[in-house]
C-alpha cells in the first residue's frame, strides 16, 4: 500500500464515522458550527490573505491564465461573501428529518417518506478557494460528513479555510472530520477518493470537462456532474423583439466564463431578417465573434462561417453561434440533438408553444422569456449550490440542500400484521 492510498483510507475512515454523527446533529447544532465557522474566518482574515498571496504568487511564477489568477484570488469583498455564505445556509430550513406523502393505506398502516443526509461526499474542485466554504457549508446543513479535494494551485488558501471550519466544527461539539480538506497534491489521492465506495457515497466533481470526464470515467461510485453547459435561446416569430433582444444580450454578454451563458442562438425564419440586425450590432459593441449559418451570413456580412463543432461547443468566451430555423419543432429538434441538457430558453408570447418548450426540452432548465443565466442555485432560492447537474437520476438542475439528501421509507403502525 502506498503512502497516498495509506492517508485516503484513513481520511475515508474518519469521515464514515463522523458522518454518522453529523447525520443526528440537531439543526441548532449545525447553524451554530456554520456561524462559528464565519466567526473564525473573520477574525482569521489576515491570515487567509496571506495564504492567498502564496498561492498567487506560486500561480504567477507558473503562468497561469488570467481567468484562473481571477478565480484563485481571495479579497477582502470575497471574504464578505464567503461569511455572508455561511450566514444565508445558515437560516435556510434543515431538509433533514423532513416527512412528505404520509398516507394511510387500506391496511392501516401509514407510508411516508422521510429526508436523510447522503452520507459522506467527496467534491473535487479547481482554482476559487472559497468553493472550500460554500461546499463545507451545504454538506454540513445537509447532515453530511464530506472530504474536499481543491486545486493544486490554491493549496494555501484552502488549507487556511481549513483550519477556520475544523474551529467552527469543535466549538459546536462536532468532530473536526465532519469537513476534511486534502492536504496533499497528488493526482494519485483523487483516484484513491473516487474509488472507496466503502467510505464515500457520491463524488460531485466541479471544474473543466477534462476534470468531470477523467471522474465519471474512473470512479466506483455514483457521481452527480455536468460535463459542459451547451446552453441556447429561441426567439420564436411570436416571440416580442425589444424583449428578446434584451434577453439574448444579457444570456450570452453578463459573464462569458460560466455553465449558464448562453453558446447558441436560434431565430425563426419569420422574425429573422428584423431581429438579427439590431442584435449583431448589440453584440459587436461587446465584441463578441459571431458564427453563423448560410442564411444568418445572407443577412449579416460580419458573421464567420459556423461548423457542426460550433453547434455543439461551450465556448466559456466572447463567441456565439446563429442558426436560422423553420419552425418550434426544427428548434426544438435542434435543441434535442445538439444541447448539454444543462439550460435552454425559448422568447414568445404564444403560451401553446411555450408550453410545448418546456415539455419537449430534454434539458435540467428550461425557461419561457427569460436568460439562461437565471440557471443558479442562489437564483432559484436554494441559498447556495454545490453544482448543476445534468443528469436524470437523484439531482438534476442547481443542487442545493436538497440535492445533498436522499429520502427512505417510513411506515407506522400500532401492531398491524399482514393479512
Amino acid at each position: 500500500m502506498t503512502d497516498i492510498e495509506a492517508y485516503m483510507l484513513k481520511l475515508g475512515s474518519q469521515a464514515r464515522s463522523a458522518s454518522r454523527q453529523i447525520g443526528k446533529a440537531t439543526t441548532a447544532q449545525k447553524n451554530s458550527a456554520l456561524l462559528a465557522i464565519a466567526e473564525a474566518i473573520h477574525l482569521k482574515r489576515d491570515q487567509l490573505l496571506a495564504a492567498n498571496q502564496l498561492d498567487l504568487a506560486a500561480g504567477r511564477e507558473k503562468a497561469l491564465e488570467s481567468a484562473l489568477m481571477d478565480r484563485l484570488e481571495l479579497t477582502k469583498a470575497r471574504i464578505d461573501a464567503m461569511l455572508e455564505g455561511l450566514r444565508q445556509v445558515a437560516a435556510l430550513d434543515d431538509p433533514v428529518g423532513e416527512i412528505s406523502d404520509l398516507k394511510y393505506r387500506p391496511s392501516g398502516i401509514q407510508v411516508g417518506r422521510m429526508r436523510v443526509p447522503l452520507g459522506v461526499i467527496g467534491i473535487i474542485y479547481e482554482s476559487r478557494p472559497n468553493v472550500t466554504c460554500e461546499a463545507a457549508s451545504l454538506c454540513l446543513k445537509s447532515g453530511n460528513a464530506t472530504i474536499l479535494r481543491g486545486g493544486s494551485e490554491a493549496i494555501h488558501s484552502n488549507q487556511a479555510i481549513a483550519e477556520c471550519i475544523s474551529q467552527g466544527l469543535e466549538a459546536a461539539g462536532l468532530s473536526r472530520h465532519v469537513v476534511q480538506v486534502l492536504d496533499r497534491v497528488e493526482r494519485e489521492a483523487v483516484g484513491k477518493l473516487i474509488t472507496m465506495p466503502q467510505y464515500v457515497d457520491v463524488i460531485i466533481p466541479r471544474g473543466g470537462k477534462g476534470l468531470i470526464e477523467r471522474i465519471s470515467n474512473d470512479a466506483k461510485v455514483p457521481v452527480i456532474k455536468h460535463l459542459d453547459g451547451n446552453c441556447h435561446l429561441y426567439i420564436d416569430d411570436k416571440a416580442d423583439l425589444e424583449k428578446s433582444i434584451s434577453v439574448a444580450v444579457n444570456a450570452k454578454t453578463q459573464r462569458y466564463g460560466t455553465c449558464c451563458t448562453l453558446e447558441s442562438l436560434l431565430v425563426a425564419s419569420g422574425i429573422a431578417e428584423k431581429v438579427l440586425p439590431p442584435l449583431a450590432a448589440q453584440f459587436q459593441q461587446h465584441q463578441v465573434e459571431l458564427r453563423g449559418c448560410k442564411k444568418t451570413r445572407a443577412i449579416i456580412d460580419s458573421v464567420g462561417e459556423a461548423s457542426k463543432e460550433d453547434w455543439e461547443a461551450e465556448y466559456l468566451a466572447p463567441v456565439l453561434s446563429i442558426k436560422i430555423v423553420n419552425d418550434l419543432d426544427e428548434a426544438i429538434d435542434h435543441i434535442n440533438e445538439y444541447s448539454s441538457q444543462h439550460t435552454d430558453s425559448i422568447m414568445t408570447e404564444d403560451y401553446s408553444r411555450a408550453q410545448r418548450f418546456l415539455r419537449e426540452v430534454d434539458s435540467s432548465s428550461v425557461m419561457i422569456n427569460t436568460s439562461t443565466r437565471f440557471a443558479d442555485g442562489f437564483e432559484y432560492g436554494l441559498g447556495a449550490e454545490i453544482g448543476i447537474s445534468t443528469d436524470k437520476l437523484h439531482a438534476r438542475g442547481p443542487v442545493g440542500l436538497e440535492g445533498l439528501t436522499s429520502q427512505k421509507y417510513i411506515v407506522l403502525g400500532d401492531g398491524h400484521i399482514r393479512q
